[in-house]
């Protein structure tokens, strides 16, 4: 249990060094905000350039900007009450057929005998028709001792192996989905759109691990999937991190990238500028305003995430889905604006978040079939205990986890 008293005499005493941080990271994005004002077409150009001869960019303006040389698209809608933002959100869902996967996992660690685990993946498919139910179904899979305790140059752990293997089912659920509605176009049918719940545009770092190669050869697999099929994935982030913008805006300034930088994109793109009229600045103003789709251009960025031209496969945008806080960043393949169906994209995920009131509705019915809580653990550790008496294996429990599973 938290001991609050404990806890509120450590934030007084850390009061000083936390409000001074928090001052340090406004001005910071206040002069990042000056810089993104100042981008211009020929900055722009100068970025494209460079990601064709692979340099790490950070970000890369899309034709998008070229239009109208602003980063923030606003949303052209806006209503007083939410019954309306109901209705508009109905409208654009209707006969649309939406997906999300997400998953949960047991990791029992060292309470047992022999090391085993289990991911538990939810699918959540809503047709929007009248006289079609939505879609939820659970995929449960062991994680076997020699998965667990795979060798990868000191670099796999079971906590390792056991994200990877639930990131892999997850992707391989999406992937399911997305090769379901192949032909849409052809049958008249409106836009699918599938959901996965965290980014698309995974970081790597050397040496080649098989981890690293995993990760991308299931991405690089979901990007053929859509673009194939014409299926966008959405890859959202809520609360994210993510410094692409700011490295950026380096990069134009001949600044080195720097990794203690504290200030991320979302702050950037919510900070105000004394000097500037909100009317005229770069930043997010109101919901469902969104920033032009930029391409992602990272460091260590997989081979497998760029086209046959250099050009990055996956790129994002950040979109308001609340009246306050910070904006949502949404990882797109570039193949859905080369396609024409950004708008349309970017819509259908205003409408979830219109249902889901600020979160996708999707992934918000996708998590809460798939989480396991602490009661699951024991049952998991309980049942895998029942099998293993009747069975040609030992699976023995610690008294410390037994105790556990009765108490809570």
């Amino acid at each position: 249990m938290l001991h609050r008293p404990s806890l509120l005499a450590e934030l007084e005493k850390k009061h000083a060094a936390i409000v001074a941080f928090e001052r340090r990271v406004e001005r910071e994005a206040g002069a990042y905000v000056a810089r993104l004002d100042r981008l211009t077409h020929a900055d722009a150009r100068r970025l494209r350039d460079a990601m064709m001869h692979g340099v790490t960019v950070g970000a890369v303006p899309s034709s998008e900007f070229d239009r109208s040389e602003r980063m923030i698209r606003p949303f052209q809608c806006s209503w007083t009450k939410h019954d309306a933002a109901r209705a508009w959100a109905m409208e654009i869902l209707r006969d649309r057929v939406t997906f999300a996967a997400d998953g949960s996992q047991v990791l029992p660690g060292r309470d047992i005998s022999l090391p085993i685990a289990c991911v538990q993946i939810a699918v959540f498919e809503n047709p929007h028709a009248a006289h079609i139910p939505y879609r939820k179904a659970l995929r449960l899979e062991l994680v076997t001792p020699d998965e667990l305790l795979a060798a990868d140059g000191d670099k796999m752990t079971p906590e390792i192996a056991i994200t990877l293997k639930r990131f892999e089912i997850e992707v391989e659920e999406i992937e399911k989905f997305i090769r379901s509605r192949e032909g849409w176009q052809a049958r008249g049918e409106r836009m699918p759109l599938a959901f996965f719940d965290g980014t698309l545009l995974t970081s790597f770092t050397r040496p080649r691990t098989t981890v690293r190669e995993r990760y991308a050869a299931s991405i690089a697999r979901l990007m053929d999937s859509s673009e194939a099929m014409r299926v966008p994935v959405i890859g959202f982030i809520d609360q994210s991190y993510a410094r692409d913008l700011t490295a950026m805006l380096d990069f134009l300034e001949g600044i080195n990238h720097r990794t203690d930088n504290p200030v991320c994109d979302a702050q950037v793109l919510r900070a105000r500028r004394d000097d500037v009229d909100d009317d005229n600045a770069h930043r997010l103003a109101a919901w469902g305003d969104r920033t032009t789709f930029c391409y992602g251009v990272r460091d260590e960025m997989h081979e497998a995430f760029r086209d046959a031209e250099n050009r990055a496969r996956i790129g994002f945008t950040y979109l308001q889905t609340t009246s306050d806080g910070t904006p949502a960043r949404l990882d797109i393949p570039a193949w859905v604006l080369d396609a024409g169906l950004m708008d349309e994209t970017v819509d259908t995920v205003r409408a979830e978040c219109v249902v889901g009131n600020g979160y996708p509705y999707p992934i918000e019915a996708a998590d809460a079939a798939a989480v396991l809580s602490v009661q699951d653990r024991a049952q998991f550790l309980r049942t895998v205990s029942d099998f293993a008496a009747n069975a040609e294996f030992d699976f023995q429990i610690s008294r410390k986890a037994l105790s556990k599973t009765h108490r809570r």
